[in-house]
């Protein structure tokens, strides 16, 4: 039988109450907070974090560029897929969105003129960045002795961008409240071990 919600408004924001009484609050931050702390799990270490400012922006860009050869038209996959990818982030969080706007559009700009180089040349770039941008994340992930988010969780590939603009913000002392969300609910997607090291002694 499927679970039966009531819904309750008060107080600026929508609570549902389950079968069992039990009262869950749900905010327009928690998708993000949610997606956040799951690749966050696996980022805990400052040495893979700081790999991935190099690595995320690498591999992300030489994706655009093998789309960028599929046209229907006029129009690339590079560039649906890029404007399907910013719509998911403006419904997650609009700051964050138009600031990866920024920061992509003139990558796909980039992408769209290699893919017009001769095929091996464009290929030679995409390598380049791809394989390069694995390397040094694998190397973060040495660090922090853990599989890469993805391994579990293929969607982590879209939220990588957006947990490092993210982080940005962080580092500035913006999106302060987010920051605390995502800390919170970390320890739900960590191993037991790393669990186990983060309870204080007694």
């Amino acid at each position: 039988m499927a679970r039966r919600r009531w819904l309750v408004i008060g107080g600026g924001s929508s609570q549902f109450v389950t079968k069992r009484g039990q009262i869950a609050r749900e905010t327009p931050m928690k998708p993000l907070a949610e997606h956040m702390a799951f690749y966050a799990a696996y980022h805990r270490d400052r040495r893979n974090q700081l790999t991935h400012f190099v690595g995320v922006p690498a591999i992300a860009f030489s994706i655009l560029i093998p789309m960028a050869w599929a046209h229907a038209g006029p129009v690339s996959l590079a560039l649906l897929f890029l404007l399907g990818t910013l719509v998911w982030y403006w419904r997650l969080d609009r700051t964050l969105a138009i600031t990866l706007a920024i920061v992509f559009l003139p990558a796909w700009a980039i992408a769209e003129w290699i893919a017009r180089m001769p095929l091996l040349a464009g290929l030679s770039v995409f390598l380049l960045f791809f394989v390069g941008g694995w390397i040094v994340q694998l190397i973060g992930h040495v660090f922090e002795g853990r599989t890469p988010a993805l391994v579990d969780n293929f969607l982590q590939v879209l939220v990588a961008p957006l947990f490092l603009a993210a982080e940005v913000y962080f580092a500035l002392g913006l999106k302060q409240e987010l920051k605390a969300e995502v800390e919170r609910l970390v320890p739900r997607h960590l191993p037991a071990a790393a669990l186990a090291r983060a309870q204080p002694q007694t």
